[in-house]
């Protein structure tokens, strides 16, 4: 009896004050962490020597939402490092997050805090282009309007003129080769229908969420930095791989040059742009990607290359261009993916809708994922338990002093109970 009645105060306690294994939620298509597992110290990421230098202050980002961080894989929600075992050593590299996946499988070969948020600069323009090519027509002529040129003064431009009239795959060309953030303006114009650039922001966020890119919101076409921008490693992933499936982005991604036409009714002659990704010079094989930089997110990037039927990706953000720049660090990075087996993995990319669907129906399982255990206790008791498993002594601190009370008052009841004596000729049940 009193063994039973300390144990159910105890779990009572234990309850109350969110103390429990780590269990995954329901439809995430991942296994339930251990709290023992969730609370071990992160692998320290590899990292290369980079200069100081001065910076807005970084924006808060959003609270860490559990469900979030274990798309893909339950291996994949850590600040630190994650590899295959017996991988060689990753590449040393200045960014504060990274990810090497297979394009094809969809696989995530290894990654630095693939779900820590960051903010992605102009590789959103992938984000863009991901919602836009598939809702725009190429050869659809259009005008650039005064709004479509306000921009950040001194930020990147194509040189698209008020008035001008060029084809969709010109703009296409001026933003991907160029980083125009006029042209972003333009695309998102153009596919916000009725909205204008609102709609089409909007219509990246629900892009995003199909994707199962949940760390993602963007607040300008451009990556132009915006209150509340966030991304994350693994959702520039999910981007890149809708991106490289599609045969227009490959084409406008992997051109080395391209011309702006004249206008003749603007009395102003054309001239040619050079695409700014030196990985399709440099590298073997490579399929092209992004670039991005403003001063508060620093040096992002997203590139691609194929080698022996293999195609691999690689997104990073929050890095320098010292000692080398960030299409070189994302080429360190690709080159050790092209070392791993090709069966070597720590997680995957999800497939688009798979997280509205495992949502929708939370007992169904992701198709091709593992079963998923039901979550033992949820609400506010689950949020203290994911504190605590993170090691948040702000939870434990006061878990453990109601325990120890707790538990002191019952012995100590306990201890009263025998001492007094019991009625002569009666026996206890």
């Amino acid at each position: 009896m009193d063994a039973r009645v300390l144990a159910a105060l105890t779990a009572a306690v234990l309850l109350g004050t969110g103390t429990a294994a780590h269990a995954a939620p329901a439809g995430t298509g991942v296994r339930a962490v251990p709290a023992a597992a969730a609370a071990r110290a992160p692998m320290p990421c590899p990292k290369a020597p980079a200069p100081k230098v001065s910076r807005p202050p970084r924006p808060v980002p959003p609270p860490n939402v559990a469900e979030d961080r274990v798309v893909g894989g339950e291996a994949l929600d850590t600040p630190g490092l994650v590899v295959p075992e017996d991988a060689p050593a990753a590449p040393a590299v200045t960014a504060t997050s990274w990810l090497v996946a297979d394009l094809d499988t969809g696989a995530v070969l290894g990654a630095c805090g693939p779900h820590e948020y960051g903010t992605p600069a102009s590789t959103q323009k992938m984000l863009l282009a991901a919602t836009m090519l598939p809702r725009l027509d190429p050869k659809q002529v259009v005008t650039v309007t005064r709004d479509d040129l306000k921009i950040e003064p001194g930020s990147s431009a194509v040189g698209l003129l008020v008035g001008g009239k060029y084809t969709v795959e010109t703009v296409w060309l001026g933003l991907l080769l160029n980083s125009g953030n006029e042209a972003a303006n333009v695309l998102a114009r153009l596919g916000g229908g009725a909205d204008g650039v609102p709609g089409g922001v909007q219509a990246m966020n629900e892009e995003a969420r199909r994707l199962g890119a949940r760390q993602t919101h963007a607040v300008t076409p451009s990556g132009l930095d915006g209150k509340g921008q966030f991304t994350s490693a693994y959702d520039m992933a999910l981007v890149a791989r809708v991106c490289f499936d599609n045969p227009l982005f490959r084409r406008y991604t992997l051109t080395e040059n391209t011309k702006i036409p004249a206008q003749p009714a603007l009395k102003k002659g054309g001239f040619q742009i050079q695409n700014e990704n030196k990985l399709i010079y440099n590298y073997q094989g490579a399929l092209g990607g992004k670039t991005g930089f403003t001063q508060l997110a620093r040096h992002s990037y997203v590139g691609a290359a194929e080698r022996g039927g293999r195609r691999l990706v690689v997104t990073l953000l929050g890095a320098e261009a010292r000692p080398v720049r960030g299409w070189q660090q994302g080429a360190q990075l690709l080159d050790w993916g092209f070392s791993l087996p090709r069966d070597a993995s720590v997680g995957r990319l999800v497939e688009p809708g798979e997280q509205d669907t495992a949502e929708a129906d939370p007992g169904t399982s992701p198709a091709g994922s593992t079963p998923t255990p039901s979550a033992q206790w949820q609400g506010p008791a689950g949020t203290a338990l994911r504190r605590m498993a993170d090691g948040d002594w702000r939870i434990i601190l006061p878990a453990a002093g109601i325990l120890a009370l707790a538990v002191g008052g019952l012995v100590a009841a306990l201890a009263a109970r025998r001492g007094r004596s019991r009625p002569v000729g009666r026996r206890r049940a």
